[in-house]
Parts: structure tokens; sequence; C-alpha cells
């Protein structure tokens, strides 16, 4: 894996925030080499500020995410690198994550207190994960994730227990 071009970055987002009129600074945070790569240590963090801030965190951080994925295609990301770049504004993106797992935990208590289904609305691919991860070592339930592009979505079921072979020779039969 080729590392990131940090110097064609700085350069879009030069040219975004002067044609743009944006009144914002960035400032890369990178991981310090050797670190394992995953979803929640990005090998690159952009982290945003100024004035214009609320514009970038408005409508769930639209613009923001926008930003960040014009970046992924002038870099040339597969979506299977999207992780190694990761744009921020006041702290949002760690905000979102603790806000999941908290959604998650208490979806997974109604489960198993319930038995029935949980879905969650639609969510990025980066979000639906952090559900996964929060929940994957909770006993009696199981995460997978439906739904077609935008409207995937992540669903917490109970675990059934499984059934003797007999019997589900029976019901087959039946």
């Amino acid at each position: 894996m080729k590392p990131l071009d940090e110097a064609l970055l700085r350069q879009f987002l030069d040219t975004l925030l002067r044609e743009g009129h944006f009144r914002l600074t960035y400032r890369f945070l990178a991981r310090p080499a050797g670190e394992a790569r995953d979803f929640e240590n990005p090998e690159l963090l952009v982290d945003f500020d100024g004035e214009d801030a609320p514009l970038l965190l408005a409508n769930g951080g639209e613009l923001l995410r926008a930003t960040e994925h014009l970046a992924h295609e002038i870099l040339r990301l597969g979506s299977d690198e999207h992780e190694r770049l990761v744009f921020d504004c006041h702290n949002r993106r760690m905000l979102r994550v603790d806000e999941l797992r908290t959604a998650a935990e208490l979806a997974a208590q109604r489960v198993l207190k319930t038995g029935l289904p949980y879905a969650f609305g639609p969510m990025s691919s980066r979000e639906r994960r952090v559900i996964h991860m929060a929940l994957r070592g909770t006993q009696g339930i199981q995460t997978g994730s439906q739904g077609v592009g935008p409207q995937r979505h992540v669903v917490i079921e109970p675990l059934q227990p499984a059934r003797p072979a007999a019997r589900r020779r029976e019901i087959r039969r039946l």
C-alpha cells in the first residue's frame, strides 16, 4: 500500500478553502509509524477549525463528509482504504463514535429484554462498523447489515437457540 500523498491533499484543501472563500484552517494529525491500522486510528486525520466550522457540521456533517469523499477520490483511495484518511471538525467524529456505541449498547439491552429485533436508521459503512464492533462480544445477540446503498442499516437480533436435529427434520416434513 502506497503512502498517502500529503502534498496533493494539501493542494486540494488549499484550493478548496481559497476558491470556496471558506474561513477555515486545517491541520494534519498523523498516526505514529508502526501503529496498527483501524477505523478508530486513521493514518491521517485532517482536523478543521475556524469561523465556518458550523458549515462543515451542518446537516449531520454533510459538507465535511463530502469534502472527505472528494479527497478520497483525488488520492484515488479504494473503498477498502477510506479509513486511512478521515476528516474531523471540533471533535465531531469521536463524539459520533461515542454516540453510536451508546446507542448500540442501549439497543442490545432492549433486544435482550424484549426478544425482538432492533433496526437502526440508515447509516454509512463506517458508522455501521462502529455498531458491529461495539457489540461484537455481547452474548445473546447478533448484528447484521440490511438494505442497499444509502438505505443500508444495522439490525440487532436475539440469538435463537439451536433446535435439536430431530425437531428440525419434523418441521421440514410438515
